[in-house]
């Protein structure tokens, strides 16, 4: 194992409602150590770090994918006591299991290279899922947790009882918290862009990167041009995988870059807890239908108009049986035939959770469906010809004409204020609504949720029969938290591996 020492920061001046791939960017500003980039940011303000969609990424020559990882539970996890960048905690026995896990997840999956933390919460995750592989881990410390300065090691009571208002800053306004000197959020996003600077310019193809819960999240909104304000709304759980893929531009300069999943996590995504810290009793779960018997034929991926094929069937059987234990209180679907057969197989099958003996009462589950989430008529609009493929490259949204995409923006604008407001208008105290549809929809409901623009379209992807989950801890009025996105490990046999190219003409 060898390392690679803390570099100089970049931050970048935003150039406001352009896309993160923009190559107009203006140069950044080099700042050369952690204190020095505190008095930057301070002095340029909060929108210097925040609007970086225009940021720059090293050229590459061929199509990368960079696996992400967080490591497993640790000592300190378990007692919630803050972690930040200390070296104190390591995993626990439930945290070993959950790296082990992740190894199986990633078994058939294969890596050119590893990237760590050097702290051993992180270190230990990496080694348990790098396995018997015979390539060096390198460990990077600009991969460490958020430093959090004098809030290390606190039980989250006695930071409240001792920092008070600072601690409340730093629950409720995370990227303006101050300590020690210190923006530790802001701080964190210039540490990320550094990392990407690093693991691009790598030869591997295919790279594997175990780091922590912030400094993930970091990394993920900076590659898609996402700012500070982003911090705890893209969650990461203990062992959570997210992908990005990084796609080469014939003009060379930045890369295109897709979300190809986040938060693919050991255990089951829709399964109870907090988000951000928070417990939400509001849910939006997003699901993609099963596959139809017209999709190779189809000029668009997921056309949805004919009756689903058997893979199809079996992915909506699997996501049906996923959900089973949610209390679903209403399924949306569009009124597409394959969004209808994989919306009336989840309803079945909660209305017959509960039914153990011949006297039960079978859950009753209100299904509706709603012509806002058709979005397929639209697609078709499109001149691009993607009949009978069969590998749906990330980022596929970047290629249609700027008319469809704003049909589709517009369209899906609609959908999701219907989606808040069912949300809203349920009285139960915890409300999961279901919506079923076509990828491309979710895409863009999930842009509308995170308050993007269309440009963002391509920077996210989503397989047939993968669900995105969504918490709302404040209340559908409130900021979404996202707690996964593409979660296909429901699939089994029919999931797509981690690894596994979505470029046709890729193999990793």
């Amino acid at each position: 194992m060898y390392s690679i020492a803390a570099s100089s920061f970049l931050i970048h001046k935003p150039l406001k409602n352009f896309p993160f791939h923009n190559p107009n960017r203006p140069l950044c500003t080099v700042i050369r150590s952690s204190s020095s980039a505190t008095q930057e940011i301070e002095k340029e303000g909060r929108s210097e770090i925040e609007g970086l969609q225009g940021l720059e990424f090293p050229p590459i020559k061929a199509a990368k994918r960079v696996v992400l990882v967080r490591h497993g539970q640790s000592t300190w996890n378990a007692e919630g006591r803050i972690q930040g960048s200390s070296d104190f905690s390591v995993l626990t026995s439930k945290g070993e299991s959950q790296a082990e896990t992740s190894r199986q997840m990633l078994i058939d999956d294969s890596f050119d290279v590893c990237f760590s933390s050097p702290l051993r919460r992180s270190k230990r995750t990496a080694e348990i899922i790098w396995g018997a592989r015979e390539e060096e881990i390198i460990t990077d410390s600009d991969m460490r947790e958020i430093d959090l300065y004098s809030f290390q090691g606190l039980l989250k009571h006695e930071g409240k009882a001792k920092y008070g208002e600072a601690f409340r800053q730093w629950q409720i306004d995370a990227p303006n918290f101050i300590i020690d000197g210190h923006y530790p959020v802001r701080e964190l996003w210039a540490r990320a862009k550094s990392c990407w600077e690093k693991i691009l310019v790598h030869e591997s193809k295919s790279i594997l990167v175990v780091a922590h819960n912030a400094v993930n999240q970091a990394l993920i909104a900076t590659a898609i041009g996402l700012g500070t304000e982003y911090f705890r709304i893209l969650l990461q759980s203990n062992c959570g995988v997210s992908v990005l893929d990084f796609t080469p531009q014939p003009e060379g300069g930045t890369p295109s870059i897709c979300l190809n999943r986040l938060n693919q996590t050991p255990g089951s995504p829709v399964a109870g807890g907090s988000s951000a810290g928070r417990k939400a009793s509001k849910r939006i779960v997003l699901v993609c239908h099963g596959v139809s018997e017209s999709d190779l034929e189809s000029s668009m991926p997921y056309s949805g108009n004919g009756p689903m094929n058997m893979l199809g069937v079996i992915q909506a059987q699997k996501i049906a049986e996923l959900l089973l234990d949610l209390k679903v209180s209403t399924i949306i679907s569009g009124t597409k035939r394959t969004s209808v057969e994989t919306a009336d197989t989840i309803s079945k099958v909660q209305e017959a959770a509960d039914c153990l003996g011949a006297d039960c009462i079978p859950r009753y589950v209100e299904t509706k469906q709603i012509p806002d989430l058709d979005v397929e008529t639209i697609l078709t609009q499109s001149k691009k010809d993607a009949s009978g493929m069969q590998n749906v490259p990330s980022g596929w949204l970047n290629s249609l004409e700027d008319g469809v995409t704003t049909s589709l923006w517009d369209q899906s604008g609609k959908a999701w204020k219907h989606l808040l407001h069912e949300l809203s208008e349920r009285s139960d105290e915890e409300s999961i609504v279901i919506a079923v549809g076509h990828p491309a929809l979710h895409i863009a409901m999930m842009g509308h949720c995170l308050n993007l623009t269309k440009e963002w379209l391509g920077s996210f992807h989503l397989d047939a029969g993968s669900i995105s989950v969504i918490d709302f801890p404040d209340g559908p009025s409130g900021r979404g938290v996202v707690r996964c996105i593409n979660y296909t490990a429901h699939l089994g046999r029919w999931s797509i591996p981690i690894t596994r190219s979505t470029q046709a003409d890729e193999e990793y």
